[in-house]
């Protein structure tokens, strides 16, 4: 029985990166390496993956896994959950495959005046959640790749709808709404919006040589007390706003795929 582990451990011996994700990625996701679509989007709601999965009449895989996923065509849809460090890791398994872009849509607290509902194109993350600083150093800033981005906003035109751009800010903490002082702070850093998610992915998603984008949907107003976010008012976001958004993303990969272009404007030179 010894012998026998001693020869499994040894046949399974990941000794690169490449060997450790290309293991991972399925037991995440569900889905094997090669299912994968060239173009992916991240979300933190599992809402979005039976929408995309309900739409386009295709099973979700990994239900029973860490990060839900479904295929359809040249697009994966994963719910990689909440936080900093799950999109540092959903970023580094999905350098096991040949991707060409990366989009996030996901959910932001407003921290100016934006209305519950506003569509948000980043243009620059603010690395306040330390997961990124594992992989570049802190003062080299959190960029969106901007074809991708660009492709975001046409499609968000011609749903003949409007959005706003600015930095978000990234950070680990989930119970702050009750800090003034982090408050006074957000105001004086003037981004736009806060999540858990942005700058960590462009971050991430530079560091492995992956086009990343977001595309993220106001869902509370935290600087203010009666703002702050609860399951009666999620509820309303999902109900009035999540399949536009969702329908956005979508049509911004599709843009992408049948135009033939690329997202790649930067050399990702070591």
């Amino acid at each position: 029985m010894c012998d026998k582990f001693v020869f499994l451990q040894k046949s399974y011996t990941m000794k690169t990166k490449q060997d450790i994700i290309r293991n991972w990625l399925p037991r995440y996701t569900g889905q094997s390496v090669e299912e994968f679509g060239k173009y992916v989007l991240l979300t933190n709601f599992r809402h979005y993956v039976k929408l995309f999965a309900s739409w386009h009449n295709v099973p979700i895989k990994g239900l029973d896994s860490a990060m839900p996923s479904s295929t359809f065509g040249d697009i994966t849809i994963v719910d990689f959950s909440m936080g900093s460090a799950n999109a540092a890791t959903i970023m580094d398994l999905l350098a096991a495959t040949d991707l060409k872009a990366v989009l996030f849509v996901g959910k932001c607290g407003a921290l100016k005046k934006n209305d519950v509902g506003d569509l948000i194109l980043p243009i620059a993350g603010i690395r306040g959640e330390g997961t990124s600083n594992d992989y570049l150093p802190p003062e080299i800033p959190a960029l969106p790749a901007f074809s991708l981005q660009k492709a975001i906003s046409t499609t968000i035109r011609d749903n003949g709808l409007d959005y706003w751009t600015g930095t978000v800010y990234t950070t680990n903490r989930r119970v702050w709404e009750h800090d003034d002082e982090f408050k006074e702070y957000l105001k004086r850093i003037r981004a736009i919006a806060i999540d858990m998610e942005t700058a960590t992915l462009f971050t991430v998603g530079f560091a492995n040589h992956i086009p990343t984008g977001a595309l993220l949907l106001v869902s509370d107003q935290p600087m203010m007390y009666e703002g702050v976010k609860t399951e009666a008012s999620d509820r309303i976001v999902t109900e009035k706003y999540v399949e536009t958004h969702l329908r956005i993303g979508i049509e911004s990969l599709k843009q992408l795929i049948h135009n033939g272009n690329t997202v790649k404007h930067l050399r990702f030179d070591d």
